[in-house]
């Protein structure tokens, strides 16, 4: 008796230590997902929202059901489906972004983001908590409007697949947007920039609202049938899911760097992200060019939408912090571009853009445009480059050289890039115009970063040869290498000033 109860002593304790399934899956959760979803749940917002979503869903309902019953309701299912989305899209377009803005911002202006560090989550996992959380609830706004969207079906005028596209296409929309918003969150310290990107969020969420909408309409109006006939379109929404997702891992890294400590090597996921990005990008281009030759214009777009997109990111990762901590100088190399300093991130955007480059003329050879028009496109897949090359290097140039820290800011610099660049776009046409020659001159716009380009890639039909030459790119590319270098040599100096500084 005495051997049982001792038996009996000696393993309860060993059973009740056991944890059970669910607690198993709740220690590998994020515990940030969890206090996000109850506190979320919990709140005024999230009820209020669900509530009007679930009684516009059901006004739609019954008004469909009555015209059923009158006989006036034939093939109306696409048009109640578009209203039962646009309940949805309020929700997801609009509520959960501003939401998780407002969380996160919410941390910073009560300065308890300390307090969430000091749990030893790190920036990554708290960001991808607070975007999974609301992920999570805009998963509850959906399946409560599921069935509503469902029942459009059997109201005929609208297929399955064409709400199944809607619909993934919308949820890419809503995580692009829920990032977009976590990631401005992070952008400004003071109470003036603060109000500065909410006005500005307001607005860009209002926008993405509205496009989400127009695309959804499009759709549900031509049907999948109709507009899938072809297979540009199935590469257009390839194009586009490609993009949002790309994107929005770039932006999620940039928002983890940008809350990390200045001792951590903070640039490596943004700049890490950035790299497979462009060469993911480069490899799927170049397998869709393999099974459907392309046209010299596809390799000249290809080129343009690349050094653009290389340029705005390029300017936030060329206008990094001067230097590094004292804990990273040993183990960082002249080839180590993944770590922080604005000098390895100015060569890390140039060597991705001379890549993207390389990429677009082997698009252009495969395409086999050598003659004709062809030659003006092969001019526009090497004047994207050069354009992008010199505006990048320019701020850094005139924000670098006074030797004003002022001056020299990150912010200071960025906002010369969209100056200088805006500026050239249109005061070189005035300057043409103003000593009698065309808009679109070629000389006055030479270093025009829009007329320019769009020069090199025109073919002068009546004179059978392409608008520019050799020559006048020559001369840009001749302005652009100037500038880099000075531009590589400003920041190295900067760097060493303030290695010698600390």
């Amino acid at each position: 008796m005495s051997a049982l109860a001792t038996d009996t002593a000696g393993t309860a304790p060993r059973e009740e230590a056991r944890p059970g399934l669910l607690e198993r899956l709740g220690d590998r959760l994020n515990p940030l997902v969890v206090k996000e979803v109850r506190q979320g749940l919990r709140s005024r917002v999230f009820w209020v929202s669900f509530g009007l979503m679930l009684l516009s869903c059901f006004i739609l309902s019954m008004v469909a059901y009555v015209a059923t019953r009158e006989g006036t309701l034939s093939t109306k299912g696409q048009g109640f489906f578009f209203g039962f989305y646009v309940c949805l899209a309020v929700v997801h377009f609009f509520i959960i972004p501003y939401s998780a803005y407002r969380s996160l911002a919410r941390e910073r202006e009560d300065e308890t983001w300390v307090l969430l560090i000091l749990t030893g989550l790190g920036p990554r996992r708290i960001l991808r908590g607070k975007v999974a959380s609301f992920l999570v609830q805009a998963a509850l706004y959906a399946s409560a409007v599921g069935p509503f969207l469902l029942f459009s079906y059997y109201l005929n005028g609208i297929d399955l697949p064409t709400i199944l596209l809607v619909l993934v296409l919308g949820a890419s929309w809503l995580f692009f947007l829920t990032v977009v918003a976590v990631c401005a969150a992070t952008l400004a310290d003071g109470r003036i920039g603060r109000a500065l990107v909410h006005l500005v969020l307001l607005g860009s969420l209002g926008m993405a609202l509205l496009y989400g909408l127009i695309a959804a309409f499009f759709l549900s109006e031509q049907g999948y049938r109709s507009v899938a006939r072809g297979d540009d379109f199935l590469i257009a929404v390839g194009a586009c899911l490609w993009v949002m997702l790309t994107n929005g891992w770039l932006l999620f890294e940039t928002a983890a760097a940008r809350l990390s400590l200045a001792t951590e090597n903070y640039t490596w996921g943004p700049r890490l992200a950035l790299t497979l990005q462009m060469g993911l990008t480069g490899v799927l281009l170049l397998g869709l060019s393999l099974w459907d030759s392309p046209s010299g214009s596809a390799a000249s777009g290809a080129s343009v939408l690349g050094c653009v997109h290389l340029a705005v990111v390029g300017i936030f990762v060329a206008t990094d912090v001067d230097g590094q901590a004292r804990a990273l100088r040993a183990h960082t190399r002249p080839w180590s571009l993944l770590r922080p300093g604005a000098v390895r991130g100015f060569r890390l955007v140039v060597l991705l853009m001379l890549g993207w480059t390389a990429l677009c003329l082997g698009l252009f050879f495969i395409s086999g445009s050598g003659s004709g028009s062809g030659e003006a496109h092969l001019l526009g897949v090497l004047a994207a480059p050069a354009y992008t090359l010199f505006y990048l290097s320019l701020p850094l140039v005139v924000g670098r050289l006074p030797q004003s820290d002022r001056l020299a800011s990150p912010a200071v610099v960025r906002v010369l890039f969209f100056s200088l660049s805006g500026l050239a776009g249109a005061l070189l046409p005035l300057l043409a115009v103003l000593f009698d020659q065309r808009v679109d001159d070629p000389l006055f716009n030479l270093l025009n970063p829009f007329v320019g380009m769009d020069n090199f890639n025109d073919y002068n039909y009546s004179l059978d040869e392409p608008k520019m030459n050799l020559g006048l790119l020559a001369c840009v590319w001749l302005v652009a290498v100037l500038t880099a270098f000075a531009a590589d040599r400003a920041l190295v100096e900067r760097e060493r000033r303030a290695h010698a500084a600390s």
